[in-house]
């Protein structure tokens, strides 16, 4: 074995392609074969030594951990950080005081926006409404083309952030007239502590709540959630769990059972995948993820595919062909999906609505501005059959 995990011979192939090959952990297809892949995990580590000495004003203890009256274990998400006093977890925003586990994220969000729905996004959840938007930083992956790096992979403290703890976001949300909140942009479970008591609010003053999440979360704090979530967006980021390891730095059947619990929860669910070129756009591989959602979730829940665009760490690979998402579309509408939208293509006929039954445009979409063109209390106009959503 030679340097980064690689034999000698893919070690003097990558010289012979240039220095800059050597040190990427899943090259392009263009240089490698699928089997000669070096599958390396970019799963985050546990920041040692790294945690304040005492809590802050924005700190809570956390609502799921295990501890020996030292050492601590948070449980709300798969990867389980083992914390000594002073270190902070992987998602940055936990950490080890007194035998205690607390969230940095509480109270702080880095970014407040009102939102149309739509750029959740959520297609069939209460279409053209507006959406109270929340984020704090922290992420618990590591995605090599993360959009929202500046937030999600930093600490809490690092972030320019306003105070605004749970009762005043319901308040901010009310006060602009709108009737939901998101918790987006970085990693709402990182923050879990802050979104669970901000839903609760939420939900005790009629305003909905909606997760948009990498779906990397335990299913004991994502059962609790769920009594006040009303509708989803989770990313299914590929359906190959090495590349969610070497991409991602996650693992895929912890998403899958978020998926099936947020569906037997009656939460509304939209499934979001950005086709990352050499890594997500396997045919084979979205055909069967999406035989998958058929079988365990059901055909009606929409599914988003997103063109990439070079960001963060993945700046070497190209956009998403449009072809390419086209292809894909079709695969899965072939393995039953009824409703399949492509996300990043400006005026595409795939960001429109149609009926799975009769096949007339039902919605039509303008970016943001949308427009009910057939479809009438939740039916189809042209053929009566209802189309599975939250209408209002």
């Amino acid at each position: 074995m030679s340097r980064n995990g690689l034999t000698r011979k893919e070690f003097l192939k990558s010289l012979a392609l240039g220095a800059g090959s050597i040190f990427c952990p899943f090259p392009a297809v263009a240089f490698w074969g699928k089997k000669e892949r070096p599958w390396k995990s970019i799963k985050g580590k546990v920041f040692k030594g790294d945690g304040p000495k005492r809590p802050w004003k924005w700190s809570k203890e956390g609502l799921y951990y295990a501890s020996n009256g030292r050492d601590v274990q948070c449980q709300v998400c798969p990867n389980r950080c083992y914390l000594e006093p002073g270190d902070r977890s992987i998602c940055r925003s936990k950490v080890n005081i007194g035998g205690k586990l607390y969230s940095l994220a509480y109270g702080n969000p880095c970014a407040v926006h009102v939102d149309p729905i739509e750029k959740k996004p959520l297609f069939h959840f209460y279409p053209t409404t507006s959406i109270f938007s929340i984020a704090a930083a922290g992420c618990n992956f590591r995605c090599l083309n993360c959009q929202n790096w500046e937030i999600s992979q930093k600490r809490p403290e690092d972030v320019r952030s306003v105070e605004l703890f749970p009762e005043q976001v319901v308040r901010a949300a009310l006060g602009a007239r709108v009737n939901s909140i998101a918790y987006t942009y970085s990693e709402a479970v990182t923050y879990y502590e802050y979104m669970f008591d901000t839903a609760k609010e939420a939900h005790s003053k009629g305003v909905r709540n909606v997760l948009v999440s990498n779906g990397f979360i335990n299913k004991r704090p994502l059962k609790e959630l769920c009594q006040y979530i009303d509708g989803a967006n989770i990313n299914l980021k590929s359906f190959d769990d090495r590349i969610y390891q070497c991409l991602n730095g996650g693992r895929l059947q912890p998403v899958l059972e978020t998926l099936k619990t947020l569906h037997a929860n009656g939460v509304w669910l939209e499934i979001t995948t950005l086709v990352v070129p050499t890594y997500v756009d396997d045919p084979e591989m979205i055909k069967e993820m999406c035989r998958w959602i058929v079988k365990e979730l059901g055909q009606h829940y929409p599914l988003h595919l997103l063109r990439f665009f070079p960001r963060y760490k993945l700046t070497r690979l190209p956009p998403t062909p449009i072809k390419t998402l086209e292809q894909l579309r079709q695969v899965a509408l072939k393995e039953g999906l009824h409703h399949v939208y492509l996300g990043n293509v400006p005026g595409h006929e795939a960001s429109h609505t149609y009926c799975p039954k009769c096949g007339k445009l039902i919605i039509k979409r303008a970016g943001y501005f949308v427009e009910a063109l057939g479809m009438e209390a939740g039916r189809c106009s042209f053929c009566g059959s209802a189309i599975s959503g939250r209408w209002g």
